[in-house]
């Protein structure tokens, strides 16, 4: 038996424990059984077996998992270092544990409810993340997965050729400040200036190409060559038009899974190839959720 800073850990008898998977969709997710989060943040044979899980289905749930604040942050610092958040706020017990709470002194706040990847608007944006329901609506407040892999490989031959190399900026000014008085946006988007990321990326691990735009990107920076132009005006499909017809790509079902929050339920995701929405169709209930961000690479 081994000890760590929280608990003991027996790792023989733990890795011949197997993670059992059931996959939710044809692309994506799948819900795991006979396993405890708190082991897996402390026992390494567990912890690979989540990590290859979490390769192959892109984005695992599990439910019935009342670990610790401290446990929570344990399992997700396996993955990487853990980054905190401009607008909301952390636990204070433990930075980078993100309270993501919506109540009755939040009605107006939807930043949420689109289908996004996690701040985007950093030079690296998040590895992945692992998000905890600790209260819920009785019905309602679901959160939808989309896998980006399959939403590129769907796009038409002639799509893929007209996107190869571009790239687009995403804003968090555009975004989160777009609520924010004018001189608190302009601070904001100069602590955080907008990155620029390629339209179609690589996942570092799979070698997997992934379409890789969002709500947070605002516009191509490199669609308006002599070759796209005419007398001013982008050929058809033109480049706004063709940003807001990939981003559409997360909202098509096939490429969608979705699931509904109990308590103490957790989601872990691969932020690099996929996108969520947290459905806001609750209010005035109340929907309290924790969210350990781990820190990514710059795409590629």
């Amino acid at each position: 038996m081994t000890m760590t800073a929280d608990r003991p850990v027996t790792t023989e008898a733990a890795a011949t424990k197997t993670i059992r998977a059931e996959r939710l969709t044809a692309h994506l997710g799948a819900e795991l059984f006979d396993v405890d989060l708190a082991q897996v943040a402390h026992d390494d044979a567990l912890f690979a077996q989540l990590r290859e899980l979490l390769l192959v289905h892109k984005v695992l749930f599990v439910r019935d998992q009342p670990i610790s604040r401290a446990d929570h942050v344990a399992l997700a610092e396996r993955f990487g270092a853990l980054e905190d958040h401009p607008v909301a706020g952390s636990d204070p017990e433990h930075p980078g544990l993100v309270r993501i709470y919506k109540d009755l002194d939040s009605p107006a706040e939807h930043y949420e409810n689109a289908f996004h990847c996690d701040a985007t608007w950093r030079e690296a944006p998040p590895m992945g993340s692992v998000l905890r329901c600790v209260e819920g609506p009785e019905v309602g407040g679901d959160t939808i997965w989309v896998d980006m892999v399959a939403a590129y490989a769907a796009l038409p031959a002639d799509v893929k050729k007209r996107i190869e190399g571009l790239r687009a900026r995403h804003s968090i000014e555009a975004s989160f400040g777009a609520a924010m008085p004018a001189d608190k946006r302009a601070q904001l988007h100069a602590t955080y200036p907008d990155a620029e990321h390629p339209v179609v990326r690589t996942h570092p691990e799979s070698g997997e190409k992934v379409l890789f735009v969002n709500s947070f990107a605002t516009h191509l920076t490199n669609f308006h060559t002599p070759t796209n132009v005419r007398f001013g005006y982008d050929y058809a499909p033109g480049a706004a038009d063709l940003l807001h017809y990939l981003i559409r790509q997360a909202s098509v079902p096939e490429f969608q899974v979705r699931w509904r929050w109990t308590p103490n339920s957790f989601a872990i995701w691969d932020n690099r190839n996929t996108q969520h929405y947290a459905v806001q169709d609750y209010w005035p209930a109340v929907r309290r959720m924790e969210r350990a961000g781990i820190v990514g690479d710059r795409p590629f």
